[in-house]
């Protein structure tokens, strides 16, 4: 049994942790908006034959614009919480729902998990709707409209629902019938659905959104092919999506798994590269299937999942878990107040560990570099890279510290400067 004093140092260890990882947000976007400032005035010399001085304030002013938005947003999922947690916001939904939870438990604690999650959603919808259609509006790069902004959330919500309601009846199932080791089969149960949504969401999910078509006869497919030839590579076949519809930033994907594994490009990208660019863009992505990125990455994030089960499974057993976070749930709403309450305060205390991440990735997209260099011409990823840059807006000049927490991509000159070693004088010449 727990006493006050358990309690309130949960609640202390908690709110310094929010309070810690909100400042080294704050404090990260600031120096974000100081050396992006600072620096959108002179173009890196590895770039200066290559990007204007107005793309590249552009970049910058984009740049600013985004984390300066991205501020007020950590501002209020931070505020958020806080009245959830402290201010008694989530002993309310529960005192709502303590009645339904007599008669029908399962159906109040599904009901108690999806209110807090609709609740964080509606939230953020104001930042969501001023980013795309005044941001990204400004940069020339919103394409959506606002009918489309709301089907959108609407065939979200649907699809949240569909696949995810399944899902939390069958963990909060285990977590109340299937004894102390609950997280063994939960953790097996999360498994499968995530390897499940892998298989359909190539036909079956992705299509609600967009439109994809076979990727048409010509050079760029027949380079692709090529390519797919030389790297012993098999999907299920090469797309266009109609990415122009939502935005004018481009891209390219693989989606799938196993042998359902598709080739997706962005109609907007196609439209930008040229067939040597594309090939050496998709070589660059064949990289992380040779390198078992994408394998590897998955083993970590299910192991990751079956450590934060068993934590989980730990947590709920303890009183002390709920009172610190400003809730006293009934039996019959125990383990969706112990879901809820675990997905609250997680990210405060693990964000400190996001440059670990940030580091496994940047290192990931550097052997992926070196794979498509090797398989295709790497003065034309450099081309590539360079164009998506620009017209993406990327800034060149980020701020080191701020890009360790966040960028899963090195930044642009040393990434550019990487790709230059791996290239012979003349072929990047001839570019």
């Amino acid at each position: 049994m727990s006493t006050p004093l358990d309690a309130f140092a949960f609640t202390s260890m908690f709110v310094l942790a929010l309070a810690l990882s909100a400042g080294l947000r704050t404090w990260l976007a600031l120096r974000q908006i100081r050396h992006v400032a600072a620096h959108r005035d002179a173009v890196p010399p590895a770039f200066a034959d290559r990007i204007g001085l107005a793309s590249h304030r552009r970049a910058a002013a984009y740049t600013i614009a985004r984390t300066r938005l991205g501020l007020v947003d950590d501002f209020i999922s931070t505020g958020l919480v806080v009245i959830l947690v402290l201010f008694g916001g989530l002993q309310w939904l529960h005192d709502l729902l303590a009645g339904l939870a007599v008669e029908r438990p399962m159906l109040a604690q599904i009901g108690f998990v999806l209110g807090v999650s609709l609740l964080a959603g509606a939230v953020g919808l104001p930042v969501a709707w001023y980013r795309q259609f005044h941001l990204e509006r400004r940069f020339g790069f919103n394409r959506m409209t606002p009918a489309l902004f709301i089907g959108d959330i609407g065939r979200n919500l649907l699809v949240g629902f569909v696949l995810g309601a399944p899902l939390l009846w069958a963990i909060l199932a285990l977590m109340r019938g299937a004894g102390e080791q609950w997280w063994i089969p939960a953790w097996l149960v999360w498994v499968g659905f995530n390897i499940l949504v892998l298989y359909a969401y190539p036909t079956l999910i992705a299509p609600l959104f967009n439109r994809f078509e076979p990727l048409p006869a010509g050079g760029v497919r027949e380079r692709v092919e090529a390519l797919l030839a030389r790297c012993g590579f098999a999907s299920k076949g090469l797309f266009v999506m109609d990415g122009s519809k939502r935005s004018a930033h481009g891209n390219a994907y693989f989606t799938g798994f196993g042998r359902a594994k598709r080739i997706v490009f962005f109609d907007t990208l196609l439209a930008r590269l040229d067939a040597n660019e594309i090939e050496a863009v998709l070589a660059h992505e064949l990289g992380h299937f040779r390198h078992r990125h994408v394998l590897r990455r998955m083993a970590i994030a299910f192991a990751l999942s079956a450590a934060g089960l068993w934590l989980l499974a730990w947590l709920a057993g303890r009183p002390w878990f709920y009172q610190g976070l400003g809730l006293t749930p009934t039996a019959q709403l125990m383990d969706g107040a112990a879901l809820v309450l675990f997905f609250i305060a997680l990210p405060a205390f693990t964000f400190p560990l996001g440059p670990l991440a940030s580091l496994m990735s940047r290192r990931d997209e550097f052997q992926a570099d070196a794979f498509a260099a090797s398989h295709a011409d790497g003065s034309a990823l450099v081309a590539a890279l360079v164009k998506l840059y620009q017209d993406n807006a990327s800034t060149l000049t980020p701020d080191p510290v701020h890009s360790v927490f966040y960028d899963s991509h090195p930044p642009a000159a040393i990434r550019i400067g990487r790709l230059r070693e791996m290239t012979p004088p003349t072929a990047e010449a001839t570019t």
